[in-house]
């Protein structure tokens, strides 16, 4: 039994498994004007409003992919037919956190799924106004150790090649969100002020990126998948990866305390259903990335980089101690740029007793790993080697196949490509991560370094930005920059 059966085993019987198809039909919504949180202790009626963020796609598990999946609708039938009620859905999908925040504190949406920073802005404006306005942080959807899921991008002809280089610049970004605060936190280490030395323009992602295009903004600082779907679409180059900063970022469900105290059994049904959403993406993780595509509109090239095996994203329901320590130091920090204006009391606002109620009894052990559940495996079919080692693994999506191929390390990922190329295959994307920070990104719009000392089968390194690349040349002498098509034949 593997460490995946061995917690499945371990929930409780009635948890249900991803059985169902990605895109199956929901249940019909009721869309009526009933305020949010009014379900009946039975022999009424209950509509659950969620707001949810289609295209942030780590939260996809409380949101997008739980949603098409029906898995809560489907939980929800269930408990009415125990409590003679009939519950609905309101799904309310949204670009950013914020507006979930002022809908919940307004008492408009019961469960809301969001970003750490928007996360820390929830919980210390539900406290500060108090009353039946408190929230709190009841499980994670998606996570990176290192704060990968957010960078910052500047135009592919850009001269900029590190954030000192934004000096004088207008940088667009969401103030309040998760890439805004790497961005911060980033820009302070290449000794800028945020708030003198660069001009932010507070901006709604899709408004950002027009801006990006259209040069009036020199960079632009976003949150998953922003910054990999300008890059994949080719109007973009990564200029700071946030893995740089070594600091946890990730997404999380927040819910109403009136509303889970009131209907405690409702939400044990939502976050059972993300459970669901998460073996699902886990076991089908094409399958996932395709019916999130075709929901948002999304390139499932972009999808499958974040949230695939072995992806940006980490989706873990569990609330990990590295993630609780992040929180704590995130307060001061957003305070200090004006974000929040009465620190968070962050021990009353985690609280993970349902998640761990509907985890089941391997949570203390799950929530101690940091390891990825979808680690790429397999066997390299061209370097003929067992793919064990997350930091070198990556993958190739060939057009038609149903699975990706696992490769074991950069030189077997060109050798891979080369290979499917002499065949005459169609590539969909390869992926491959960072030779420095680990993060996975496009293989093809890595900067490639060639390094003549080292061994062969290191000889090739991938860096997702330029800067990267021109650090490692600058401590290995005879190291040069080639393009991936270079690469790809050389190696």
């Amino acid at each position: 039994m593997n460490a995946t059966q061995a917690k499945n085993a371990m929930r409780p019987k009635n948890a249900m498994k991803g059985t169902l198809a990605a895109g199956a039909a929901l249940l019909p919504l009721l869309a009526g004007c009933t305020v949010a949180g009014n379900a009946a202790d039975g022999g009424g009626s209950g509509q659950i409003v969620v707001g949810y963020q289609s295209k942030t796609i780590n939260t996809v598990t409380a949101g997008t992919l739980l949603r098409s999946l029906g898995y809560f609708e489907k939980r929800l039938k269930a408990l009415g037919k125990q409590d003679g009620t009939k519950y609905s859905v309101v799904w309310r999908d949204y670009d950013t956190g914020a507006p979930i925040t002022a809908q919940m504190l307004a008492g408009k949406i019961d469960i809301g799924s969001m970003g750490d920073y928007p996360l820390l802005i929830n919980g210390s404006r539900a406290q500060a106004q108090g009353g039946d306005a408190k929230t709190s942080w009841v499980s994670v959807t998606g996570y990176n150790m290192r704060g990968s899921l957010n960078g910052v991008v500047v135009a592919p002809d850009s001269k900029a090649r590190t954030l000192r280089d934004l000096r004088g610049k207008t940088v667009s970004t969401s103030v309040g969100s998760a890439g805004h605060g790497t961005f911060v936190q980033a820009a302070r280490k290449y000794g800028l002020d945020p708030a003198k030395d660069v001009k932010v323009e507070n901006q709604q992602p899709t408004v950002g990126a027009s801006a990006l295009q259209a040069g009036s903004a020199a960079a632009f600082a976003q949150f998953v998948a922003w910054p990999g779907l300008l890059v994949d679409k080719g109007q973009a180059r990564l200029l700071y990866d946030g893995g740089q900063l070594d600091v946890p970022t990730f997404h999380g469900v927040v819910v109403r305390d009136q509303f889970a105290k009131k209907n405690g059994k409702v939400l044990d049904a939502f976050l059972r259903a993300q459970i669901d959403a998460t073996d699902y993406l886990h076991a089908h993780p094409l399958a996932a990335a395709e019916s999130v595509a075709s929901t948002t509109g999304l390139p499932a090239e972009t999808v499958y980089l974040y949230n695939g095996a072995g992806g940006v994203a980490t989706f873990d329901p569990t609330i990990k101690q590295g993630l609780k320590d992040a929180f704590v130091h995130d307060v001061p920090f957003l305070k200090s740029i004006g974000v929040i204006q009465t620190p968070l009391e962050v021990g009353p606002f985690i609280n993970d007793t349902y998640i761990r109620k509907a985890y089941g009894a391997s949570y203390d052990h799950d929530a101690a790993s940091t390891a990825n559940p979808a680690a790429i495996t397999g066997t390299d079919e061209v370097c003929k080697t067992q793919v064990d080692d997350p930091k070198t693994a990556g993958e190739v999506w060939v057009q038609g196949e149903e699975r990706t191929r696992p490769v074991a390390d950069p030189v077997c990922l060109l050798k891979n490509v080369r290979a499917l190329q002499s065949q005459g295959k169609r590539l969909r994307a390869a992926y491959i991560p960072d030779a420095t920070t680990g993060t996975r990104w496009f293989a093809d719009k890595d900067v490639w370094v060639e390094d003549p000392s080292a061994k062969a089968g290191e000889r090739f390194k991938p860096f997702a930005t330029d800067e990267g690349a021109r650090k490692y040349i600058a401590a290995h002498s005879g190291a040069e920059v080639v393009t991936y098509g270079e690469a790809v034949k050389s190696a």
